[in-house]
């Protein structure tokens, strides 16, 4: 069975960092397109960040986390991160990773979430 587990989540002070880890089990990640989307409470899930190539040097990110978080991928492992640094009480929510598994871009595969919780 193919599965995405996350980890990686908790509490931090407003200013702190935090990582995040999609780690895949039953399937291999590195042809997969992978991406982070976020929750908050009352609000519609959202992307946050997604990495295209195999390699992992073709990314991209919404424009609220440009130049504070950071996605990786390490084939080796079969896990992508995401590095979360000045973290805002805005970035509170629940952190999905998800994974296309055929040619269409469609995100079919998805983890149960991580919550990340920032305190001003």
């Amino acid at each position: 069975q193919v599965q995405l587990v996350e980890s990686g989540g908790g509490l931090v002070q407003a200013g702190g960092s935090l990582r995040l880890s999609c780690a895949a089990s039953g399937r291999a990640l590195s042809s997969s397109r992978v991406g982070w989307f976020r929750q908050a409470p009352g609000k519609e899930r959202e992307f946050v960040a997604a990495v295209i190539s195999r390699t992992g040097g073709i990314t991209s990110y919404a424009d609220f986390v440009k130049g504070r978080f950071t996605i990786l991928r390490d084939n080796a492992k079969n896990t992508v991160y995401l590095q979360m640094n000045s973290l805002k009480p805005d970035d509170t929510a629940v952190y999905y990773c998800a994974a296309t598994l055929g040619p269409t871009g469609v995100y079919d595969l998805w983890g149960q979430g991580t919550q990340v919780t920032v305190s001003s």
